[in-house]
């Protein structure tokens, strides 16, 4: 494995940090991801990680284009997951890490859980206990109190932007009631569209540590006391909307000049959401309609591009 650094990459499913441990598996300009030759788990090196910037990350102007969004269609989004949250536990206590703007959890409020979150961004945070009137805190979750079990943990989108997933899932393991349920959603590295676009998958980048394969995150999960009882591929299309089609949209309309994700504002995103959600209450109900029987069809045939994992605490 060719590198940039004589810093040797720590793989965190089965601990493998030799030397001669990784391929190289796709090179980027400012960053490479590797495959583990023990375990076959693909993740890039943390000595990467130092040239990211969070610089405009869920900031003011971010906060703007979600307070100016429509709440009923994101929360419709968040019910597709509690239909299967609910075959496991259809009540009880719910803590969602990196909660994000809190509308999953503002869902899970309305459908009778005792709801609880932890997100270190700040503007996400304030939007969510003050605007949304939610139990969140602004606490790292590796240092939090484990004297509170819970019945279900959630984490949506947010074990790829890890370093440390292996102490992530303890510390979940340590949160959790025996006979409790782990959700997990992160980019598959086996998907169908992995597969397809192989260097070019738009899931890949430095903002993204961890690419689990369904047997990666079996392996990982195993080590914490949990065993995956439902695994199923997953698309998020609003994320497919606000990255792949706005991204394609512009890149035409500047003639190829807008090329890299990179020189899209998270900001611009949400406000192009925003734009194509904001129409009468019968479009929307019929958006929502196509939205879920094309999401349940896409994950019934495999078709997809993250993984949504279902975990059982034993």
């Amino acid at each position: 494995m060719s590198a940039d650094t004589t810093e040797i990459p720590h793989c965190r499913v089965c601990g493998n940090h030799s030397s001669d441990g990784f391929d190289e598996l796709y090179r980027y300009a400012d960053f490479a991801m590797v495959r583990c030759r023990n375990c076959s788990f693909c993740f890039v090196p943390s000595f990467y990680r130092e040239k990211i910037s969070y610089k405009e990350y869920k900031d003011e102007s971010v906060a703007a284009q979600v307070r100016a969004g429509n709440n009923w269609i994101k929360e419709q989004r968040h019910l597709l997951r509690f239909d299967l949250i609910r075959k496991y536990k259809p009540a009880g206590s719910l803590f969602d890490i990196g909660s994000g703007w809190g509308h999953f959890l503002a869902t899970g409020k309305k459908l009778g859980y005792d709801v609880y979150g932890v997100e270190l961004a700040n503007q996400p945070y304030l939007y969510s206990k003050d605007e949304l009137n939610l139990p969140v805190d602004r606490v790292d979750f590796l240092q939090m109190n484990e004297d509170k079990k819970f019945d279900v943990l959630t984490m949506w989108d947010v074990l790829e932007h890890i370093d440390l997933p292996d102490k992530f899932i303890e510390k979940c393991s340590k949160l959790q009631s025996s006979g409790g349920y782990l959700f997990i959603q992160v980019p598959q590295i086996d998907s169908f569209i992995s597969k397809r676009f192989k260097s070019k998958w738009k899931m890949i980048s430095l903002d993204h540590v961890n690419y689990f394969s369904r047997e990666t995150i079996k392996k990982l999960l195993a080590q914490y006391g949990y065993e995956v009882v439902q695994l199923k591929s997953s698309i998020e299309i609003k994320l497919f909307i606000m990255y792949t089609l706005y991204g394609w949209l512009k890149k035409n309309k500047t003639g190829g000049a807008t090329r890299e994700p990179e020189e899209i504002t998270a900001s611009e995103r949400q406000a192009f959401f925003n734009k194509i959600t904001r129409q009468p209450p019968w479009v929307l109900r019929m958006f929502v309609s196509v939205h879920n029987a094309l999401y349940q069809t896409l994950s019934a045939l495999g078709i997809g591009e993250e993984m949504v994992v279902v975990a059982k605490r034993t």
